[in-house]
């Protein structure tokens, strides 16, 4: 098992998991081996921590995660800027990919809910071309009706997943999880993913590699998605929140000190 830190840190009233993918992975095939428990990750960007300030039933939300990644630049950075630096960025998509892998190599059956009608199916072909041998046990959209979700949730209950993937956005996805994952009778992992099914489907285009590993992936959506433009203004409004707390809140309470 890969070493690494095993610390849950703190940001703006937020838990985050100091761990690295590869180290999350490990820990979640834990989870599915020992068959004793749910496990519920929430993958933690800027807009959702956002927008938890205002909102503090978002917070309880991450609360009750047992797992809280740091997906998004902005994020790292925000951690670093607080003093409690994390090993690295984990993406929803990156995680997901790393757990669809050892999904395949250890037969954890896998469930996709979410996204428009026929891209979960879509994304689970593609999945399967990609992982030789991964045991999709089955899909659902997300536009289903209120009145269909005992439906859906039955549907999920007799297929027994190990791995859940939900893809409702946020924070419906999260909340949808927290709801539910406690009603399966059965240990499982289940994940908010956002758009990765729509990535995954071939629908959407992810940013090219070198945008990735620059930290400028939120353009290359802005550029695919110029609608997004309004959702853009929050990172600098995150940006200036990190920096008020965390940086300015320090230099007045060393000079209140001083005085």
């Amino acid at each position: 098992m890969e070493t690494g830190p095993d610390e849950r840190l703190e940001l703006l009233g937020a838990p985050v998991d100091a761990l690295s993918c590869a180290w999350i992975v490990d820990r979640v095939g834990q989870f599915i081996e020992s068959q004793l428990r749910r496990c519920f990750i929430l993958t933690l960007n800027p807009e959702y921590l956002y927008r938890a300030q205002r909102e503090p039933e978002l917070l309880e939300l991450a609360g009750q995660a047992d797992i809280v990644t740091p997906d998004g630049t902005g994020i790292v950075w925000a951690c670093a800027v607080a003093g409690t630096p994390v090993p690295e960025r984990v993406t929803g998509i990156d995680l997901m990919l790393g757990l669809l892998a050892e999904a395949a190599r250890r037969g954890w059956r896998v469930y996709l809910l979410g996204a428009a009608p026929g891209v979960a199916d879509e994304a689970a072909a593609n999945l399967q071309r990609r992982f030789p041998g991964l045991p999709v046990c089955g899909t659902w959209h997300g536009y289903f009706a209120p009145q269909e979700a005992e439906q859906v949730l039955a549907d999920i209950v007799e297929k027994r997943p190990q791995l859940l993937f939900v893809a409702l956005g946020a924070p419906r996805q999260e909340r949808w999880l927290a709801e539910n994952l406690p009603r399966i009778p059965a240990p499982v992992v289940g994940m908010g993913v956002g758009g990765s099914l729509d990535v995954l489907a071939g629908r959407v285009r992810r940013a090219p590699l070198w945008m990735q590993k620059a930290h400028i992936e939120w353009l290359w959506r802005l550029l695919q998605e110029p609608r997004r433009w309004r959702r853009m203004l929050v990172l600098p409004k995150f940006a200036w929140l990190v920096m008020k707390k965390y940086k300015l809140g320090r230099r007045l309470g060393v000079r209140r000190k001083r005085q």
